[in-house]
Formats: C-alpha cells, sequence, structure tokens
C-alpha cells in the first residue's frame, strides 16, 4: 500500500494519491480493468480533473504504459464497484491510510507556512538593511549560501548535486523535518544580526569562528 503527495492537474497545494497499479494488487484486479473502471465513472469532468492523474510506467518489458494517480474521493467513488468481504477490508484500509496521510500532509503544510514567515522575515531584513541593494538583488541567495555553508558545509548548488535536482527544483522539499528546523533557526539569527546593523562580513566571520550548529 504505497501513497505519494503530488498536485493534481490545476491544483495549488498537494494532496495524497495512490496509483492504479496499487488499486491493482491490493484487490485483485487486472490492472487493464481497474484504468477501465476509472475511464467509465460517471462524474463530472472537474471532479475528475481533481481526483484523477493520467501518468505511465515501465513495465518488465521496458515498455511505457498507462496508469493512474487516484486522490481520496476519487479512490472512494471507484472503490464503490468492488464488492466481496475482502474488498470491503481493503476499502476501509485504504480510507484508514489516506486520513493518515492527509493528516501528515496537513502538518507538512503548517511547518511551510512557519518556513516561510521566517524566510519572509530574512528578506524584510535584507531589505530594510540595503543589503540586497548593496549586493545587486542577490542578497538573499547570498546569505542562503552562507546558511547551508554553516550547517552542512555546502552550497546550494553542492546540495542540489548531492539530491539529484535541478535549479528549478525547490531544494527545501528533500530537507529532513531536522534539518529544516536548523535551517530556520539559522535565518531567525542572521535576520537578528542583520537587524542589529551587522553586514555580511561580520556576520560571516561570526558562523564561522562559533559552532553554529550548536546554536541551532
Amino acid at each position: 500500500m504505497s501513497f505519494e503527495i503530488m498536485k493534481i492537474g490545476k491544483a495549488r497545494s498537494e494532496t495524497v494519491v495512490i496509483s492504479s497499479l496499487d488499486i491493482a494488487e491490493a484487490f485483485e484486479k487486472n490492472h487493464r480493468d481497474v484504468l477501465k473502471a476509472i475511464r467509465e465513472l460517471k462524474c463530472p469532468e472537474e471532479f475528475r480533473l481533481r481526483n484523477f492523474a493520467q501518468s505511465t510506467y515501465v513495465n518488465e518489458q521496458n515498455h511505457k504504459q498507462p496508469m493512474c494517480f487516484v486522490a481520496r474521493d476519487g479512490f472512494a467513488l471507484l472503490a464503490m464497484g468492488f464488492t466481496g468481504e475482502k474488498a470491503m477490508k481493503f476499502k476501509l484500509e485504504y480510507i484508514n491510510r489516506f486520513n493518515e496521510m492527509e493528516k501528515l500532509l496537513q502538518a507538512k503544510l503548517i511547518d511551510c507556512k512557519k518556513g516561510m514567515a521566517v524566510r519572509n522575515s530574512l528578506t524584510k531584513a535584507l531589505m530594510m538593511s540595503k543589503e540586497n541593494e548593496r549586493m545587486h538583488g542577490n542578497a538573499y541567495p547570498t546569505y542562503t549560501n552562507l546558511i547551508y555553508k554553516a550547517l552542512f558545509d555546502k552550497s546550494a548548488k553542492e546540495l542540489r548535486a548531492d539530491f539529484g535536482i535541478s535549479s528549478t527544483d525547490n531544494l527545501r522539499d528533500h530537507f529532513s523535518p531536522e534539518e529544516l528546523s536548523k535551517i530556520e533557526s539559522m535565518e531567525r539569527l542572521v535576520s537578528g544580526l542583520i537587524d542589529i546593523g551587522w553586514g555580511y562580513n561580520k556576520i560571516k566571520a561570526f558562523v564561522s569562528e562559533n559552532d553554529v550548529k550548536m546554536l541551532t
């Protein structure tokens, strides 16, 4: 039973989904029959766009095949057609797992909002100090690299290489909750130092001369 978190259609926020492959395996059905059942669901187009996302996978013969990601409400509608005692057991298990995953997603969203508030505070501090003007609009990435170097001994570019992601991917999505907490603590510290008038070189020296990892 494998769940994922992703955006479906034009939704701005992420949602919990499961693949049609997992559904077929759990309910002991042919995957083609599951896809057929999804296609034949009598539901409004808006509902379909919110709950079903077409995708592909590579099978054992190394051929690309169709599959579908299904959100909770879409699964509930689809599973109505699955009957029998075993099917009922799986339906209840899946719905419980959907609820558990959505609680985790909500907790993630709350943490993201907190992190955004901290980043906004750092951005505001940089603007108020005119550091961004002095650095020709590059103050935030410069200070962020300083923080990453202090905590992980690597720049944002090096971290992206380690995670195997591109410059367009959100680097913070790949940090653990503990690492994100340390980053936010460092951002608060740096914001405070900027607020009292410290410049980049003084903050960099302070970070280099002190074990800031212990402070976070």
